[in-house]
């Protein structure tokens, strides 16, 4: 309504001027996500496959309120003229298509829930890894892949590790101040890292977004209704190899593993 009224107001503007009508198209929302954008995440996904050659890659769409409903969400690829659907499975996974179209005219991928209510995340997985671990290396190429992407929901400058110069994938992934956040199946007690006969917990301060937000800094958090699932692992640290599985401690059992 706001796109009409400003188009409607500028062609009489013109109109009076005795100038010739224009025609301005309604403007998308600035925090949908780029297909470009998405794209490029996935063409370095192709390039950087070194990090986890035997794994696959799909992204994920996780909540950022609790109010919001995660259930049979659809998502679409939209442009000026193409509208693309694109299948998501009941844990909102999905593949993205490409579509020469779509990427031409700058198309958006939009779900269908309020774009503030979700986050979303690359999600990078070498198969046959024992259950309740994940792999340094697919973490690693995840955080590029996602900040290539634009995935990282809206910021606030409170966060001090988030800057012009870190906003980058190789600032956000390559540097201890540029903490990139991955969220677990379920609430954590705590994460180890084992390589070979190393074996390191990681400290609590890398635990729940880093145990420092606050009322005011949720709402600018990825984390903001996940808190409990959340943690950084060291992907700058060379000494740490690819092959390192990162080990969770749940809160609570998976649903097939309770007892009766």
């Amino acid at each position: 309504m706001g796109s009409s009224l400003m188009a409607a107001s500028l062609c009489l503007q013109a109109h009076a001027a005795g100038q010739s009508t224009v025609t301005v198209k309604s403007t998308r929302d600035p925090v949908d996500k780029s297909y470009r954008k998405m794209i490029k995440g996935m063409e370095r996904f192709d390039r950087e496959r070194a990090f986890a050659p035997n794994a696959t890659l799909r992204f994920q769409l996780l909540p950022r309120l609790p109010s919001v409903d995660m259930r049979g969400i659809t998502l679409r690829i939209a442009g000026d003229t193409v509208s693309v659907p694109v299948e998501i499975d009941a844990n909102n996974y999905f593949v993205l298509p490409r579509n020469a179209q779509a990427l031409q005219q700058d198309a958006a991928v939009l779900a269908s829930r309020k774009t503030a209510s979700m986050t979303w995340r690359a999600r990078i997985e070498t198969p046959g890894l024992p259950p309740g671990t994940r792999r340094l290396g697919d973490l690693r190429l995840e955080c590029r892949v996602g900040k290539e992407a634009g995935l990282v929901s809206n910021s606030s400058p409170l966060f001090g590790w988030i800057s012009d110069a870190l906003n980058t994938p190789e600032g956000v992934c390559t540097s201890p101040d540029g903490n990139y956040l991955f969220f677990a199946e379920r609430p954590i007690f705590a994460v180890t890292l084992r390589a070979g006969e190393r074996v390191e917990t990681l400290p609590f301060n890398m635990l729940y977004a880093g145990g420092e937000q606050t009322p005011d800094m949720l709402p600018f958090c990825d984390c903001q209704v996940l808190l409990d699932r959340t943690y950084y692992v060291p992907l700058w640290d060379a000494s740490w190899p690819d092959d390192t599985l990162v080990e969770f401690e749940y809160m609570v059992d998976a649903p097939n593993e309770a007892a009766p």
